[in-house]
Protein backbone atom coordinates (compact mmCIF):
# COMPACT_ATOMS: atom_id res chain seq x y z
CA UNK A 1 0.00 0.00 0.00
CA UNK A 2 2.85 2.46 0.74
CA UNK A 3 4.52 1.42 -2.77
CA UNK A 4 0.97 2.43 -4.15
CA UNK A 5 0.58 5.87 -2.40
CA UNK A 6 4.43 6.77 -3.28
CA UNK A 7 4.00 5.97 -6.72
CA UNK A 8 0.69 8.44 -6.35
CA UNK A 9 2.45 11.28 -4.90
CA UNK A 10 5.61 11.42 -7.80
CA UNK A 11 2.52 11.10 -10.17
CA UNK A 12 1.18 14.63 -8.79
CA UNK A 13 4.06 15.96 -8.15
CA UNK A 14 5.66 15.59 -11.80
CA UNK A 15 1.96 16.33 -13.19
CA UNK A 16 2.17 19.53 -11.02
CA UNK A 17 5.46 20.51 -12.20
CA UNK A 18 4.42 19.92 -15.88
CA UNK A 19 1.34 22.18 -15.45
CA UNK A 20 3.32 24.92 -14.19
CA UNK A 21 5.48 24.73 -17.05
CA UNK A 22 2.94 24.63 -19.86
CA UNK A 23 1.23 27.63 -18.31
CA UNK A 24 4.38 29.53 -17.76
CA UNK A 25 5.11 28.81 -21.49
CA UNK A 26 1.44 30.10 -22.30
CA UNK A 27 2.19 33.23 -20.09
CA UNK A 28 4.99 34.40 -21.82
CA UNK A 29 3.88 33.93 -25.29
CA UNK A 30 3.33 37.48 -26.52
CA UNK A 31 2.77 39.06 -29.69
CA UNK A 32 5.30 41.75 -31.16
CA UNK A 33 4.54 45.04 -29.95
CA UNK A 34 4.16 47.56 -33.00
CA UNK A 35 6.71 50.05 -34.29
CA UNK A 36 3.74 51.77 -35.81
CA UNK A 37 0.17 51.98 -36.08
CA UNK A 38 -2.13 52.99 -38.88
CA UNK A 39 -6.19 53.76 -38.37
CA UNK A 40 -9.31 53.42 -40.98
CA UNK A 41 -9.25 57.12 -42.04
CA UNK A 42 -5.96 56.00 -43.39
CA UNK A 43 -7.76 54.15 -46.53
CA UNK A 44 -8.53 53.97 -50.04
CA UNK A 45 -10.90 51.79 -52.72
CA UNK A 46 -8.00 51.04 -55.77
CA UNK A 47 -4.77 49.78 -56.39
CA UNK A 48 -2.64 52.08 -58.40
CA UNK A 49 0.97 53.57 -58.01
CA UNK A 50 -0.30 56.93 -57.53
CA UNK A 51 -2.17 57.03 -54.76
CA UNK A 52 0.31 58.37 -52.20
CA UNK A 53 1.18 56.80 -49.03
CA UNK A 54 -0.28 57.27 -45.66
CA UNK A 55 3.09 56.23 -43.79
CA UNK A 56 6.67 55.05 -44.77
CA UNK A 57 8.23 52.58 -42.26
CA UNK A 58 11.64 51.14 -42.16
CA UNK A 59 11.96 47.37 -43.68
CA UNK A 60 11.35 45.10 -40.56
CA UNK A 61 8.85 47.19 -39.23
CA UNK A 62 6.24 45.76 -37.10
CA UNK A 63 2.93 47.56 -38.40
CA UNK A 64 -0.37 47.66 -36.18
CA UNK A 65 -3.45 48.26 -38.95
CA UNK A 66 -7.00 48.97 -37.92
CA UNK A 67 -9.65 47.86 -41.03
CA UNK A 68 -13.40 48.57 -41.77
CA UNK A 69 -15.47 45.85 -42.90
CA UNK A 70 -15.68 45.90 -46.83
CA UNK A 71 -17.91 48.30 -47.53
CA UNK A 72 -16.26 50.82 -45.78
CA UNK A 73 -18.86 51.08 -42.62
CA UNK A 74 -21.87 51.74 -44.61
CA UNK A 75 -23.10 48.47 -42.73
CA UNK A 76 -23.85 47.60 -39.33
CA UNK A 77 -25.15 45.06 -36.87
CA UNK A 78 -28.76 46.50 -36.91
CA UNK A 79 -28.53 46.55 -40.92
CA UNK A 80 -30.75 44.76 -43.63
CA UNK A 81 -31.26 43.43 -46.53
CA UNK A 82 -32.61 46.50 -47.77
CA UNK A 83 -29.44 48.52 -46.94
CA UNK A 84 -27.21 46.16 -48.21
CA UNK A 85 -28.64 46.54 -51.48
CA UNK A 86 -27.63 50.02 -51.26
CA UNK A 87 -24.10 49.44 -50.83
CA UNK A 88 -22.53 51.83 -52.72
CA UNK A 89 -19.92 49.36 -54.60
CA UNK A 90 -17.28 52.33 -55.62
CA UNK A 91 -16.12 52.14 -51.49
CA UNK A 92 -15.63 48.49 -52.20
CA UNK A 93 -13.33 47.51 -50.57
CA UNK A 94 -11.98 50.00 -48.44
CA UNK A 95 -8.61 48.85 -47.71
CA UNK A 96 -6.08 50.17 -44.93
CA UNK A 97 -2.55 51.99 -46.59
CA UNK A 98 -0.36 52.48 -48.53
CA UNK A 99 2.46 51.45 -46.41
CA UNK A 100 5.87 52.83 -47.79
CA UNK A 101 8.38 50.45 -46.95
CA UNK A 102 12.27 51.87 -46.89
CA UNK A 103 14.90 49.46 -49.36
CA UNK A 104 11.76 48.28 -51.36
CA UNK A 105 12.81 48.33 -55.37
CA UNK A 106 11.33 46.89 -58.17
CA UNK A 107 12.26 43.52 -58.38
CA UNK A 108 12.20 43.06 -54.80
CA UNK A 109 10.07 40.56 -52.60
CA UNK A 110 8.09 42.23 -49.77
CA UNK A 111 7.20 39.39 -47.00
CA UNK A 112 4.00 40.01 -44.85
CA UNK A 113 4.23 38.23 -41.81
CA UNK A 114 1.11 37.51 -40.11
CA UNK A 115 1.60 37.88 -36.66
CA UNK A 116 -2.14 38.24 -35.11
CA UNK A 117 -5.52 38.80 -36.30
CA UNK A 118 -8.45 40.22 -34.06
CA UNK A 119 -11.78 40.24 -35.58
CA UNK A 120 -14.11 43.10 -34.53
CA UNK A 121 -17.46 42.56 -32.22
CA UNK A 122 -19.80 42.05 -35.33
CA UNK A 123 -19.98 40.88 -39.13
CA UNK A 124 -21.68 39.61 -41.97
CA UNK A 125 -23.20 37.97 -44.80
CA UNK A 126 -25.13 38.39 -48.10
CA UNK A 127 -25.70 37.47 -51.35
CA UNK A 128 -27.94 38.40 -54.28
CA UNK A 129 -29.12 37.34 -57.65
CA UNK A 130 -26.31 39.00 -59.54
CA UNK A 131 -23.24 38.46 -57.80
CA UNK A 132 -21.57 34.84 -56.81
CA UNK A 133 -20.57 31.79 -58.28
CA UNK A 134 -24.30 30.70 -59.13
CA UNK A 135 -25.12 34.10 -60.52
CA UNK A 136 -28.39 34.00 -63.26
CA UNK A 137 -28.88 30.62 -62.00
CA UNK A 138 -31.24 31.84 -58.78
CA UNK A 139 -32.86 34.75 -58.04
CA UNK A 140 -32.34 34.03 -54.59
CA UNK A 141 -31.48 37.06 -51.87
CA UNK A 142 -30.08 37.19 -48.47
CA UNK A 143 -28.02 39.18 -45.52
CA UNK A 144 -27.23 38.15 -42.39
CA UNK A 145 -25.30 39.97 -39.22
CA UNK A 146 -23.83 38.31 -36.46
CA UNK A 147 -22.78 39.16 -32.97
CA UNK A 148 -19.00 37.11 -32.94
CA UNK A 149 -18.66 35.04 -30.16
CA UNK A 150 -14.87 36.11 -29.69
CA UNK A 151 -14.75 34.39 -26.18
CA UNK A 152 -15.40 30.95 -27.61
CA UNK A 153 -13.96 31.84 -31.13
CA UNK A 154 -17.27 30.94 -32.89
CA UNK A 155 -19.50 32.45 -35.06
CA UNK A 156 -23.24 31.58 -34.46
CA UNK A 157 -24.70 31.03 -38.54
CA UNK A 158 -27.73 29.63 -36.73
CA UNK A 159 -29.27 28.35 -33.33
CA UNK A 160 -28.08 24.72 -34.62
CA UNK A 161 -25.07 25.83 -36.45
CA UNK A 162 -21.71 27.58 -34.87
CA UNK A 163 -18.49 27.96 -37.67
CA UNK A 164 -14.68 28.09 -35.82
CA UNK A 165 -13.52 31.56 -36.64
CA UNK A 166 -10.49 31.67 -38.94
CA UNK A 167 -9.70 35.36 -39.36
CA UNK A 168 -7.35 36.57 -42.10
CA UNK A 169 -7.94 39.46 -44.65
CA UNK A 170 -9.73 38.75 -48.21
CA UNK A 171 -7.44 41.57 -49.82
CA UNK A 172 -3.46 42.34 -49.60
CA UNK A 173 -1.47 43.68 -51.77
CA UNK A 174 1.33 46.31 -53.16
CA UNK A 175 0.83 49.08 -55.83
CA UNK A 176 0.65 47.65 -59.13
CA UNK A 177 2.65 49.27 -61.73
CA UNK A 178 0.54 51.76 -62.91
CA UNK A 179 -1.01 55.08 -62.54
CA UNK A 180 -4.58 54.21 -63.51
CA UNK A 181 -7.21 53.53 -60.82
CA UNK A 182 -7.58 49.31 -60.84
CA UNK A 183 -10.90 48.03 -58.63
CA UNK A 184 -9.83 46.04 -56.04
CA UNK A 185 -12.04 43.74 -56.82
CA UNK A 186 -10.19 40.54 -58.89
CA UNK A 187 -6.61 39.28 -57.97
CA UNK A 188 -3.48 40.07 -59.91
CA UNK A 189 -0.11 39.60 -59.95
CA UNK A 190 0.48 42.44 -56.85
CA UNK A 191 -1.87 40.41 -54.91
CA UNK A 192 -5.40 42.13 -53.80
CA UNK A 193 -8.30 40.49 -53.36
CA UNK A 194 -6.56 36.67 -53.49
CA UNK A 195 -9.89 35.80 -50.50
CA UNK A 196 -7.80 32.56 -49.79
CA UNK A 197 -9.04 31.24 -46.13
CA UNK A 198 -5.49 30.21 -45.54
CA UNK A 199 -3.73 32.93 -44.93
CA UNK A 200 -4.19 33.51 -41.33
CA UNK A 201 -1.79 34.07 -38.46
CA UNK A 202 1.81 33.06 -38.41
CA UNK A 203 1.62 32.42 -42.15
CA UNK A 204 3.90 34.83 -44.34
CA UNK A 205 3.26 36.29 -47.61
CA UNK A 206 5.61 37.05 -50.24
CA UNK A 207 4.33 39.49 -52.89
CA UNK A 208 6.75 41.11 -55.79
CA UNK A 209 7.12 44.57 -55.55
CA UNK A 210 6.39 46.35 -58.68
CA UNK A 211 7.01 50.40 -57.26
CA UNK A 212 9.71 51.76 -55.06
CA UNK A 213 8.85 51.36 -51.25
CA UNK A 214 6.38 48.35 -52.32
CA UNK A 215 3.40 50.40 -51.18
CA UNK A 216 1.25 48.06 -49.32
CA UNK A 217 -2.23 48.14 -48.46
CA UNK A 218 -4.89 45.52 -47.13
CA UNK A 219 -8.29 45.09 -45.85
CA UNK A 220 -11.92 42.99 -46.38
CA UNK A 221 -11.06 41.39 -43.50
CA UNK A 222 -13.29 37.84 -42.54
CA UNK A 223 -13.77 36.08 -39.83
CA UNK A 224 -13.95 33.19 -41.30
CA UNK A 225 -14.43 32.02 -45.30
CA UNK A 226 -14.66 28.46 -47.27
CA UNK A 227 -12.47 28.31 -50.23
CA UNK A 228 -13.88 29.63 -53.07
CA UNK A 229 -15.91 32.14 -51.10
CA UNK A 230 -19.05 30.88 -53.37
CA UNK A 231 -21.63 33.63 -52.95
CA UNK A 232 -19.36 36.30 -52.65
CA UNK A 233 -19.16 37.26 -49.37
CA UNK A 234 -17.84 35.36 -46.17
CA UNK A 235 -18.09 36.67 -42.74
CA UNK A 236 -17.11 40.70 -43.37
CA UNK A 237 -15.74 41.93 -40.09
CA UNK A 238 -13.88 45.47 -38.69
CA UNK A 239 -10.61 43.59 -37.66
CA UNK A 240 -6.97 44.93 -36.38
CA UNK A 241 -4.00 42.81 -37.83
CA UNK A 242 -0.74 42.79 -36.64
CA UNK A 243 2.21 42.31 -39.00
CA UNK A 244 6.04 42.51 -40.32
CA UNK A 245 7.08 44.04 -43.62
CA UNK A 246 10.38 42.94 -44.56
CA UNK A 247 12.11 43.27 -47.51
CA UNK A 248 13.77 40.34 -49.56
CA UNK A 249 16.36 40.95 -51.97
CA UNK A 250 17.44 37.68 -52.83
CA UNK A 251 14.06 36.06 -53.80
CA UNK A 252 12.18 36.67 -57.23
CA UNK A 253 8.68 35.41 -57.66
CA UNK A 254 6.13 36.75 -60.10
CA UNK A 255 3.08 36.26 -58.50
CA UNK A 256 2.09 35.79 -54.51
CA UNK A 257 3.31 33.17 -52.84
CA UNK A 258 3.05 32.27 -49.11
CA UNK A 259 3.96 29.27 -46.49
CA UNK A 260 3.60 28.48 -43.07
CA UNK A 261 6.09 25.82 -40.61
CA UNK A 262 4.45 22.92 -42.31
CA UNK A 263 3.68 23.87 -46.18
CA UNK A 264 4.65 26.30 -48.87
CA UNK A 265 2.28 27.55 -51.36
CA UNK A 266 2.56 29.09 -54.69
CA UNK A 267 -0.73 30.59 -56.17
CA UNK A 268 -1.77 31.58 -60.08
CA UNK A 269 -4.74 33.66 -60.98
CA UNK A 270 -6.49 33.95 -64.60
CA UNK A 271 -9.66 34.21 -66.07
CA UNK A 272 -10.26 30.68 -66.36
CA UNK A 273 -9.85 27.70 -63.34
CA UNK A 274 -7.55 25.74 -65.79
CA UNK A 275 -5.31 28.63 -66.65
CA UNK A 276 -5.03 29.62 -62.90
CA UNK A 277 -4.24 26.06 -61.74
CA UNK A 278 -1.52 25.55 -64.64
CA UNK A 279 -0.08 28.76 -63.13
CA UNK A 280 0.49 27.47 -59.51
CA UNK A 281 1.94 24.34 -60.93
CA UNK A 282 4.24 26.43 -62.76
CA UNK A 283 5.44 28.31 -59.98
CA UNK A 284 5.59 25.60 -57.76
CA UNK A 285 7.90 23.69 -60.08
CA UNK A 286 10.17 26.78 -60.67
CA UNK A 287 10.17 27.15 -56.24
CA UNK A 288 11.10 23.33 -55.78
CA UNK A 289 13.73 23.50 -58.52
CA UNK A 290 15.42 26.38 -57.38
CA UNK A 291 15.25 26.18 -53.89
CA UNK A 292 16.18 22.59 -53.33
CA UNK A 293 18.39 22.24 -56.86
CA UNK A 294 16.37 20.02 -58.64
CA UNK A 295 15.58 19.46 -62.01
CA UNK A 296 12.48 20.79 -63.56
CA UNK A 297 11.19 17.39 -64.90
CA UNK A 298 11.81 16.01 -61.34
CA UNK A 299 10.33 19.19 -59.55
CA UNK A 300 7.29 18.54 -61.88
CA UNK A 301 6.84 14.77 -61.30
CA UNK A 302 7.17 15.64 -57.32
CA UNK A 303 4.26 18.10 -57.68
CA UNK A 304 2.21 15.22 -58.92
CA UNK A 305 2.91 12.81 -55.79
CA UNK A 306 2.58 15.44 -53.50
CA UNK A 307 1.38 19.57 -53.93
CA UNK A 308 -2.37 19.81 -53.89
CA UNK A 309 -4.52 22.60 -56.05
CA UNK A 310 -6.99 24.20 -53.69
CA UNK A 311 -8.95 26.72 -55.41
CA UNK A 312 -9.13 29.66 -53.28
CA UNK A 313 -11.45 31.49 -55.09
CA UNK A 314 -13.88 31.69 -58.15
CA UNK A 315 -16.18 34.87 -57.62
CA UNK A 316 -13.75 38.00 -57.62
CA UNK A 317 -14.07 38.09 -61.95
CA UNK A 318 -12.90 38.23 -63.92
CA UNK A 319 -9.79 36.29 -62.24
CA UNK A 320 -9.98 33.52 -60.42
CA UNK A 321 -7.26 32.13 -57.84
CA UNK A 322 -6.26 28.37 -57.67
CA UNK A 323 -2.88 27.73 -54.92
CA UNK A 324 -0.78 24.23 -54.79
CA UNK A 325 0.43 23.65 -51.61
CA UNK A 326 3.39 21.67 -50.68
CA UNK A 327 4.49 19.79 -47.61
CA UNK A 328 7.82 20.70 -45.75
CA UNK A 329 8.62 17.90 -44.39
CA UNK A 330 9.15 15.86 -47.30
CA UNK A 331 12.49 18.04 -47.71
CA UNK A 332 13.77 17.50 -43.92
CA UNK A 333 16.76 15.50 -45.30
CA UNK A 334 18.08 18.19 -47.68
CA UNK A 335 17.35 20.68 -45.25
CA UNK A 336 19.58 19.12 -42.55
CA UNK A 337 22.57 18.77 -44.94
CA UNK A 338 22.16 22.55 -46.02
Amino acid sequence: MRKVLNFLIIILIFGCNEKVELNQSVATESILEPDFTITVDKSHDKFSSSIPHQIKVPNGSVIEAFTLEATGGQLNINSTLEDFEKVDMDKVHTLTGPIYVEDAEVGDVLAVELLDLEPGDWGWTGMGPEFGFLAGETEAKGFKTYKLDKENNLVHFSDDISIPMRPFAGVMGVAPNTEEMLTTFPPRANGGNMDDPNLVKDVTVYFPVFVKGALFSIGDAHAVQGLGEVVGTAVECDMRIRFRLSVLKNKKIAEPEYESKDYYATTGFATTIDEAAKKATRYMVEHISETYDMPQEEAYMLCSLIGDLKIAEVVDLPNMLVTMHIPKNVFKKYNKEQ
